[in-house]
C-alpha cells in the first residue's frame, strides 16, 4: 500500500486536545524518531475556527470574527484521520513549522505566528484551483467540523 499522509494532507485530530479539529500535515516521520520511536507527523491546524461574516457589520467586528486560533504539534498516525483534501502548494506546508522551532517554548509561539498569519491571508482570500474557483480544499480548512 502506498503512502498517502504526506506534507500538505488535511488530517482531522482525533485524539487529545484537538479533538475534532482540522490540521494540514507539515511532516511525516514513518519510521519514527530517537524520542518518539512511532510513525508519526507534525501537524498545523486550526484550534479556533473564523466565524461568518456578514455585509452590515462593522471593520471592527469583521477582523475580530476572522481570526484564526493555530496549533502546532506532533501527532501518532493512530490519532490522526486523512481527509481527501490536500492544501495547494503556494501555501506551502513545509515552510509553516521546522523541528528545530518545536524544540523550544518560543520556537513553538513563533511558529503558531507564522501559522495564524498564512492561514488568516489565505482563508481571506482563497488561492484558485485548475478551474480559477476558490480552491476546495482551502474552503474546507476553514469551515468548523460539524460532528
Amino acid at each position: 500500500m502506498g503512502k498517502f499522509i504526506k506534507a500538505g494532507r488535511v488530517v482531522v485530530m482525533l485524539q487529545g486536545r484537538y479533538a475534532g479539529k482540522k490540521a494540514i500535515v507539515v511532516k511525516t516521520f514513518d519510521d519514527g524518531s530517537k524520542a518518539r520511536p512511532f510513525g508519526h507527523c507534525l501537524v498545523a491546524g486550526v484550534d479556533r475556527a473564523p466565524l461568518k461574516v456578514t455585509r452590515r457589520m462593522s471593520k471592527k467586528k469583521i477582523t475580530k470574527r476572522t481570526k484564526v486560533k493555530p496549533f502546532v504539534k506532533y501527532a501518532n498516525y493512530n490519532h490522526i484521520m486523512p481527509t481527501r483534501y490536500q492544501v495547494p502548494a503556494e501555501l506551502a506546508p513545509a515552510s509553516m513549522c521546522t523541528d528545530q522551532q518545536m524544540d523550544t517554548a518560543d520556537g513553538r509561539v513563533e511558529a503558531k505566528k507564522f501559522v495564524k498569519s498564512l492561514l488568516q491571508e489565505k482563508f481571506l482570500a482563497p488561492p484558485n484551483d485548475k478551474s480559477g474557483r476558490a480552491s476546495k480544499d482551502v474552503i474546507y480548512m476553514r469551515k468548523k467540523l460539524r460532528f
